[in-house]
């Protein structure tokens, strides 16, 4: 989508009807009890923040007993707004906030927060029906939040809205302002974050403390619309939050003026009870005691929750395919890899409207500017900001919605790879895919180069990692990654090397080709990408000399098909060369050494890019290297006079 957009205030104030007494006050015990539950359920566990829960507790009362429109029954009805606790730890007044809508009961939460076989977490994952995204790891509930309100403006183009709890202490975290910049740039109006401005951190106070002139100035730098509020104070918070939903063409920010600790004697606005509980015991009852004298109603507190407006598109994102099979002849060399990707995309995108991309200012490299040029409004320019982009892929991919594909360069999902991390606790099914891989880039030199990127995706559980070899295996890779539940990884290569399968060859995840065989074969080559080409040239070179070798591509590093490798070492006497264009740790060579490990007498010798490489042209850095057909070809004869 275009991102030239010239930010106005076009909306008109709707009237404002305050809430009569009666409400506001239901509203003032809610917030108290959720500081109750909080004290009390951190204080049974001895662990946990109740501090940070209780300065939010007016802004979760006012927000799921009077803004938001969901459905308690239904947490995840695609209708419903959107709630995304970025100061993840805060998570005692958030379940406190879910127990007063009776989902469950606070003796639950006071029995269960934080025990092994409980789903009340110490940080909030979607394990809990009511959680989309997992946080905790401060800074990146507002780049998530951000791909679910885009999703809802441009995409199910639907009322529900979207709303971001971020601690005053996270906002030092640069991926907040990655997510303000891309929120403002795409007038994302149905979208409001919620600065909880508590002056305190974990270890001191926070850089800017109570200088609310100064988040003001810097949030409406970045183009939003901003109030400052008394945080405690549940009726301005009722006309801020009406006030913005108001708003068009630009998003809203709720400064809000809070106190760590709120409500809790020899506490409030205190340093040093960060992370620290209420002792149970005489502590913990006469800090719950005297908020307990703050509830005017003990009982239900009669207020009815808003029903979210049905006006989401049902979606169906399942057996996703390629509109048409690949169209590759053999032995051609006039398509990479990557370019393979972005034709995958838009085959796939003609058979299903929910199939999207986005890019971190890299399209015309990655060749993910094919979505663009075939349809610019699945495709989101992220420029360069990848810690934003990864979590606006995981926050459109939410409660099903899109089917997305994030690439870049593989190198720089590097500086988001805690974004990844906790994407897997996400339980995401975003799709990454990452192009530029390894020293077969050339000239640019090692900080383009991707030579850690393998290991890195290896090691999320969550993940599938896809290594096609071919613009025809690429296509696939494509098709079934947009079909494999949890996160997935592509590397795909810049090389244009030569056509290996026919149009109709068919792939599956944890499924290796066996391209060259036979009954004389000595060793076992296993190589991915451009490594594939090198092992087929050092296959012919062997041959005429009278060494026959067999040739394996993984397609999956992850899963590794670990039946298919077994057999071939088996059949070529436990020899086993692996040749990959990343470093030595937690590639392709380690992920067959693993497979074979609980084998006897199986020798597994890896090629890899040894050290830190530098610029040149790509055969001159795949011989430098050592992952050329010469060397492998070298390689083979020294592991035979083992």
């Amino acid at each position: 989508m275009s991102s030239n957009h010239v930010i106005t205030n076009t909306g008109k104030m709707a009237d404002y009807h305050r809430p009569d007494a009666k409400t506001l006050q239901a509203l003032k015990d809610i917030s108290n009890k959720i500081r109750i539950h909080s004290i009390k359920s951190t204080s049974a566990c001895n662990s946990g923040h109740p501090t940070s829960s209780c300065s939010i507790a007016e802004l979760m009362s006012v927000l799921f007993f009077n803004t938001m429109r969901y459905r308690v029954s239904a947490p995840r009805d695609p209708n419903s707004d959107r709630f995304v606790l970025s100061k993840g730890h805060a998570c005692p007044a958030l379940y406190g906030a879910w127990a007063e809508t009776g989902l469950f009961t606070p003796q639950q939460l006071y029995d269960e927060l934080r025990t092994l076989n409980s789903d009340l977490e110490g940080h909030p994952t979607p394990r809990l029906s009511f959680i989309d995204v997992a946080t905790g790891s401060l800074g990146q509930g507002l780049s998530v939040s951000c791909g679910m309100a885009y999703t809802g403006k441009y995409y199910d183009k639907a009322s529900y809205r979207t709303y971001c709890i971020v601690g005053d202490g996270e906002s030092a975290e640069g991926s907040i302002w990655e997510a303000f910049a891309f929120a403002s740039n795409y007038k994302l109006d149905n979208l409001c974050c919620i600065l909880d401005v508590n002056r305190l951190g974990q270890s001191e106070p926070t850089a800017y403390q109570h200088d609310f002139e100064l988040y003001r100035k810097r949030v409406e730098s970045f183009g939003w619309n901003a109030y400052v509020v008394d945080g405690h104070d549940t009726e301005a918070l009722c006309k801020a939050f009406h006030d913005a939903s108001t708003v068009k063409e630009r998003p809203s920010c709720i400064i809000a003026k809070t106190f760590k600790g709120r409500g809790i004697p020899g506490v409030e606005d205190l340093d040093g009870f960060h992370g620290k509980p209420i002792p149970l015991g005489p502590k913990a009852d006469a800090a719950v005691e005297v908020i307990q004298k703050l509830i005017k109603n003990n009982g239900p507190h009669g207020l009815a929750i808003s029903s979210p407006v049905k006006d989401a598109p049902i979606v169906n994102n399942t057996n996703l395919k390629l509109s048409a099979p690949p169209s590759y002849s053999l032995g051609e060399t006039r398509v990479s890899v990557r370019e393979a990707y972005g034709n995958a995309l838009v085959s796939m995108a003609k058979n299903n409207p929910r199939i999207i991309a986005m890019d971190g200012d890299t399209k015309n490299s990655t060749f993910s500017g094919k979505l663009n040029d075939y349809d610019s409004e699945r495709y989101i320019e992220c420029f360069i900001a990848e810690q934003n982009m990864v979590g606006v892929a995981v926050g459109c991919a939410t409660r099903d919605r899109m089917v997305v594909f994030a690439s870049t360069f593989a190198a720089f999902f590097s500086r988001a790879y805690d974004q990844i991390r906790m994407a897997a606790i996400s339980m995401t099914n975003a799709n990454f895919v990452g192009t530029h891989c390894g020293v077969s880039i050339g000239e640019d030199g090692p900080s383009q180069m991707a030579l850690e990127d393998l290991a890195m995706f290896r090691a999320i559980p969550t993940c599938t990692v896809f290594y096609p070899s071919d613009p025809v295996s690429c296509e696939r890779a494509i098709e079934l990654a947009a079909n494999t539940k949890g996160m997935t990884f592509s590397r795909v290569g810049r090389p244009t090397n030569a056509v290996i399968y026919a149009n109709d060859e068919v792939f599956e995840v944890g499924k290796a080709k066996v391209i060259k065989k036979s009954d004389k074969d000595v060793v076992t080559l296993i190589g991915a990408g451009v490594t594939i080409h090198e092992c087929l040239v050092a296959h012919e070179a062997l041959k005429d000399s009278g060494i026959m070798t067999r040739v394996i591509d993984p397609f999956t590093i992850k899963p590794i098909d670990q039946e298919t490798i077994l057999a071939a070492a088996r059949a070529t006497g436990g020899r086993i060369i692996t040749v990959e264009d990343h470093y030595p740790e937690g590639g392709l060579g380690e992920a067959v050494m693993s497979a074979v490990s609980e084998e006897r007498d199986i020798i597994v010798r890896k090629l890899a890019v040894p050290r830190v490489p530098r610029s040149g042209k790509a055969a001159e850095l795949l011989d430098l290297y050592g992952i050329n057909a010469k060397h492998i070809a070298q390689a083979v004869k020294q592991i035979l006079k083992k």
